[in-house]
C-alpha cells in the first residue's frame, strides 16, 4: 500500500520535527528555519549541537534495530525472534559495559559487535542437539535466559566503576540517546548503510529459504550457510544500534510486525525495510515522549520503549498460548 509507506514517512518527518522543538526550553519552527538559514539563535545552536544529532542518532539506531528485528523474524517464522528477546542485545551491551569497566578504551561497535555474535553462537551451542533442526521457540526460550544473565552481569560489572560512571552506565543500558554527538550519528549511519545493503543482497536466499529446506536444497541454496549469515547480519545491525543508544527494549520486536501492518509490505525485501522505518520512528517518538512526560527531567528513552512494548509482548505471548503455539 502505496498509502502505508506515505503515512510512515509522515510520521518519521513530523516525530524529527518535534523531536528539534520539543524540550526543556521549546523552540519553534520559526526560530528553527531561521537557525538553519543564517547559523544563528536558538535555532542554529540546536541544529548543530543539542537536539539534531540526538534525533539523527535515534533515527539510525532505531532503523539499525528494526531491520535486525525483521530479519530474525522471518528468518525464524516467529514474531518473537527479535535481537532484544533473544538475548543478543543484552550480551552487546554487556561487552559494551565490561569494556568500560575494564578500562579498556575501545571503539564501541566493535566491542559492541563481538559481545552480540558471542551471545548468538552461545544461544545456538546451547540450543543445539544432534538429533532434530532446533525449534526456534527453544532458540528464543534460550536466548531470553542468556539475556537475563547478560544483564545481571552487566549490572556487576557495574560495581567496578566508580558512582559517576556506573550512573551514566546504568542511564545507558536502559537505552539512552542523551548527549549524542555528530560523530555517533555518522557512526550508526555508515555503518547500517553498509549492513543494510549486506542484508538487501541476502533478502533473495532470506525468500528461498521460506519455502523449507528441502526446496532451498533442490535450488542449490546451502541453507546452513545462508541462514549463519542471515543471524550474523542481523546481529550487527542490532549491535550498531545498541553502541550509540544502548540496547532498547522491544524496538527490534514491534517493528517489523508493525511496519508491514502500516505498509501492507509481503516481500523479505520490503518487511525489512518498513521495519527500519518504523523502528526509527519508534525510537524518535519514545525519546520525544520520555523528554516530555515530566517536566525539568528526562528520562532514557528505554524507560518509553519498555512501557509500550512489554504490553505487546504479554499480547504476543496470549496469542500463541491460544493457539496452540507456546
Amino acid at each position: 500500500m502505496k498509502s502505508g509507506w506515505v503515512l510512515l514517512a509522515v510520521v518519521i518527518l513530523l516525530a524529527a520535527l518535534a523531536g528539534l522543538a520539543v524540550g526543556q526550553v521549546d523552540i519553534g519552527p520559526a526560530m528553527l528555519w531561521h537557525g538553519a538559514l543564517t547559523g544563528e539563535g536558538p535555532g542554529a545552536l540546536t541544529l548543530r549541537l543539542i537536539r539534531a544529532p540526538r534525533v539523527v542518532t535515534g533515527l539510525g539506531a532505531g532503523a539499525a534495530l528494526g531491520m535486525a528485528g525483521a530479519i530474525c523474524q522471518m528468518l525464524f517464522r516467529n514474531p518473537l525472534a527479535a535481537p532484544d528477546v533473544m538475548g543478543f542485545t543484552a550480551g552487546a551491551g554487556l561487552a559494551v559495559v565490561a569494556a568500560i569497566a575494564l578500562g579498556l578504551g575501545l571503539p564501541l561497535p566493535p566491542v559492541a559487535a563481538a559481545g552480540g555474535l558471542a551471545t548468538a553462537g552461545l544461544v545456538a551451542a546451547l540450543s543445539w542437539s544432534p538429533r532434530h533442526d532446533t525449534p526456534p521457540l527453544t532458540l528464543i526460550l534460550v536466548g531470553l535466559g542468556i539475556g537475563f544473565t547478560a544483564g545481571a552481569l552487566g549490572s556487576f560489572a557495574m560495581t567496578r566503576l566508580p558512582q559517576a560512571e556506573a550512573a551514566e552506565a546504568q542511564r545507558w543500558l536502559t537505552g539512552s540517546l542523551a548527549a549524542r554527538d555528530w560523530g555517533q550519528a555518522a557512526q550508526v549511519w555508515g555503518i547500517s548503510a553498509v549492513l543494510g545493503l549486506v542484508a538487501a543482497v541476502q533478502m533473495r536466499a532470506l525468500a528461498v529459504l521460506e519455502l523449507g529446506e528441502a526446496m532451498a536444497a533442490g535450488l542449490g541454496l546451502r541453507a546452513g550457510r545462508a541462514r549463519w549469515a542471515l543471524v550474523a547480519t542481523a546481529v550487527l545491525l542490532a549491535a550498531t544500534g545498541v553502541a550509540v543508544a544502548g540496547p532498547l527494549p522491544f524496538v527490534a520486536l514491534m517493528a517489523g510486525p508493525l511496519g508491514a501492518r502500516v505498509t501492507g509490505a509481503r516481500s523479505p525485501l520490503a518487511q525489512m525495510l518498513a521495519a527500519g522505518a518504523t523502528g526509527a520512528a519508534i525510537v524518535v517518538l519514545a525519546d520525544l515522549a520520555a523528554r516530555a512526560a515530566l517536566p525539568g527531567i528526562q528520562l532514557p528513552a528505554g524507560v518509553t520503549t519498555g512501557l509500550l512494548g512489554a504490553p505487546y509482548l504479554l499480547w504476543l505471548l496470549a496469542r500463541g498460548m491460544a493457539r496452540g503455539a507456546l
